[in-house]
């Protein structure tokens, strides 16, 4: 079949119109029946008009595998039968888009279409079932399971996976990853190339340059020769642009460096507005790695030391970032043999946040706090394009003929979502989480980067994966709750408390089951039961009568389960390296009609410019007169509640989250104590305040700092495409 069979075809669109009238209030109210409306429309103008008509579901899947839309060998791996029989049964659930901006999202963006890009072969049912199909690799019983998980929108796959599960012509199952750079040229010719390969494959990549030695520092003994890690950000961001994915959109990257490299103000300086061409990049990323000793010192006012990482390797004998800042400082600053510059703590932390006011950049992880949380043996030294992967690294050791003597491990995101409002309603929560562990645990094992070779060897060791939540301020909102209150607190506590415990429950049982963990289990915290005491010694209670009666169907694990747990980890291990990581969800919580990732939403109705069809509207999650005055903006908020929420969940995540703060240039009258009495203008010290404030509340990291300026712009709004899931 070449051509569909096409349904009389409406000669007036209307969708566009019905949608955009969510902008105009009547009578003082947002006529939301109007987005249902538009919905309605959507389908019969446009989607059902569209649509490839298959008159027998073995006509479809013949069609769809002969003409090379989807892959044959996973479709022969089930009883054909079988095959027709979760199609038909996932049509028979009867899903249906509440809103218009998620049904134009899936079609739009995640939908299989014809080659000439004219015509839908797929409808969200099909994508959910050959995902399921393709995430279960032959087990009848888990694609059921991931079906019934996917169609009731509990679980999400990220992005890369939903859309390219089981296609033929497909992309691959991950677009996240992180690799180090080591100071040698080897090292920086692997990386650039690195970049290259990772970018033609549609991955974002952070980078980690804070091994690289600084401006001035000598090369083969000839002082003044290095030139520094900003000709090294020009080459990256060039490499990036160049390798474009056949031209639809430009890599991504994020490259991240230690604050106490000598380089940090020329690395920051790169992104000013007003910086040279000859240093500025555009669409290079930037995160600073933050020891808790600058905190300390930019708390007493006090000057800081910048130390080179070429002295600082020749005298420790390993790459600088693998050096506790905080814990060596003092003996640094007192070798005399290494080479240091001092500059004032206060003033480089008020030029980190004119740079936030001006660019949104740059992300700041706090390495300490993320090493004190790693149960993993090793070192945390940097993060990702949205800073939420946070695990162990290893470098390597290249030679001259670019091989590796020593492969090192670097980082792939295998990267999945739970829907918190549909997940705590699950019949079975921990069957629930099982199932995403299970559908993420496909993606580790099957993803092949061989052009990155530290990331294959990374992956095929940790098997890592980052099951993540999105919904969380809906979840409050339609329960009544102001987001920050005690009550959400403790509900956020709740949540990640049991997808925490369950999580491992399912790594667990993938260990036992194929008598394997990963590498250096032994050597871990899980291992020795030192993670476990902590919840067995003074286990998550509910207090509030209102989040018991919310989280009724989760069951929260007791101190006995934590301490079976225990003995069963030691006993057979764990499969999963790591396991939870947040991710700033972007269309995909479009799709599941729910508020992004944890933080609370930005407008009752969110205007998105597209770049076809010009507005559309997005009224926020399940909006009514009932949970309207729980929908605060977050540009109207005390950020110290968001960063308390985050804290909250933090506690149980063993990577990290990315966090954004949300400001206005025009701060509201009493929102900040501190501010009583000074201007209402947003000031360094403002973002100076919270990012001392998250540190403290054991915040890992800080993704932008998105500024609302009085001309309604936003500062600081890029999506994170890599890993928006």
């Amino acid at each position: 079949m070449d051509k569909p069979v096409l349904s009389s075809k409406p000669t007036e669109i209307t969708y566009y119109k019905l949608n955009n009238e969510l902008n105009r209030p009547v009578d003082g109210k947002i006529p939301l029946h109007k987005d249902r409306e538009a919905v309605r429309a959507y389908f019969l103008e446009h989607v059902n008009p569209n649509t490839v008509f298959f008159y027998t579901l073995d006509e479809k899947i013949k069609y769809l595998m002969d003409h090379d839309y989807i892959e044959r060998e996973f479709i022969e791996k089930y009883d054909r039968q079988f095959v027709k029989d979760l199609i038909s049964s996932t049509y028979d659930m009867k899903f249906r888009f509440k809103s218009f901006m998620s049904a134009y999202k899936f079609y739009t963006q995640y939908a299989l279409k014809t080659n000439d890009g004219q015509r839908y072969i797929e409808r969200y049912e099909d994508r959910i079932a050959f995902c399921a199909l393709f995430l279960a690799d032959g087990d009848e019983a888990l694609a059921t399971k991931l079906r019934d998980e996917m169609i009731a929108q509990r679980y999400q796959p990220a992005t890369p996976t939903f859309l390219n599960a089981g296609r033929k012509r497909r992309g691959e199952l991950v677009s996240c990853f992180l690799i180090q750079v080591t100071d040698d040229m080897n090292s920086i010719g692997r990386t650039i190339n690195s970049a290259l390969q990772l970018s033609r494959i549609g991955g974002g990549v952070g980078v980690n340059l804070s091994n690289l030695r600084a401006a001035g520092d000598p090369i083969k003994k000839i002082e003044n020769a290095s030139s520094g890690v900003v000709p090294v950000m020009k080459l990256l961001e060039d490499s990036f642009s160049y390798s474009n994915q056949l031209g639809q959109r430009n890599g991504a990257g994020a490259v991240y460096l230690n604050i106490f490299h000598p380089d940090v103000v020329s690395f920051l300086s790169t992104k000013k507005e007003n910086a040279d061409e000859k240093i500025r990049v555009k669409t290079l990323s930037l995160g600073l790695v933050v020891p808790d000793k600058f905190y300390e010192l930019a708390a007493k006012d006090e000057p800081m030391y910048l130390f080179s990482p070429y002295d600082v390797e020749r005298i420790y004998g390993k790459p600088f970032s693998y050096i506790d800042i905080t814990a060596e400082y003092d003996n640094l600053v007192n070798n005399e043999e290494i080479r240091k510059s001092k500059v004032f703590a206060r003033d480089l932390e008020n030029e980190i946040s004119k740079l936030q006011q001006e660019s949104g950049y740059p992300y700041i992880i706090n390495i300490d706090t993320a090493n004190r949380a790693n149960p993993i043996e090793g070192t945390i030294t940097m993060s990702n394009l949205c800073s939420e992967i946070l695990q162990i690294q290893r470098p390597s050791v290249i030679n001259n003929r670019q091989e590796f003597e020593v492969l090192g491990t670097d980082i792939s995101c295998n990267l999945g979502s739970t829907n918190i409002v549909n997940m705590i309603q699950s019949p079975d929560f921990a069957s629930s989480v099982e199932t995403a562990v299970r559908a993420l645990t496909y993606v580790t094992d099957h993803s092949n980067i061989e052009a990155v070779p530290t990331v294959k060897h990374g992956n095929d060791l940790a098997h890592t994966i980052g099951l993540g939540a999105m919904g969380l301020h809906t979840l409050f909102a339609i329960n009544q709750m102001e987001y920050g209150s005690p009550e959400s607190l403790e509900l956020t506590e709740a949540y990640f408390n049991a997808l925490n415990y369950y999580s491992l429950v399912a790594s667990n049982k993938i260990a036992k089951e194929r008598q394997h963990t990963f590498e250096n289990f032994e050597a871990s915290k899980y291992a020795t039961g030192e993670y476990f005491d902590t919840f067995i010694q003074d286990p998550f209670t509910i207090s509030s009568p209102k989040v018991a009666e919310i989280m009724t169907k989760v069951p929260m694990p007791t101190a006995e389960d934590w301490q079976a747990l225990k003995e069963a980890v030691q006993a057979d291990g764990l499969y999963h390296q790591n396991r939870l990581a947040i991710a700033p969800t972007g269309s995909i919580s479009y799709v599941n009609e729910t508020s992004a990732s944890l933080h609370p939403i930005t407008r009752l109705i969110e205007e998105r410019q597209e770049k076809k069809t010009g507005k559309t509207y997005y009224p926020a999650p399940m909006l009514s007169n009932d949970t309207l005055p729980y929908y605060k903006s977050a540009y109207d908020m005390d950020m110290r509640k968001v960063i308390d929420v985050y804290a909250a969940a933090q506690k149980y995540i063993d990577q990290g989250m990315s966090l954004t703060l949300f400001m206005r240039s025009e701060i509201p009258e009493g929102m900040y104590e501190w501010k009583q009495g000074r201007t209402n203008k947003m000031t360094t010290r403002d973002l100076n305040i919270l990012r001392h404030y998250a540190w403290k509340k054991g915040i890992k990291s800080i993704y932008y700092v998105r500024t609302f300026t009085e001309n309604n712009d936003e500062v600081g709004s890029n999506e994170c495409e890599s890993c928006s899931i």
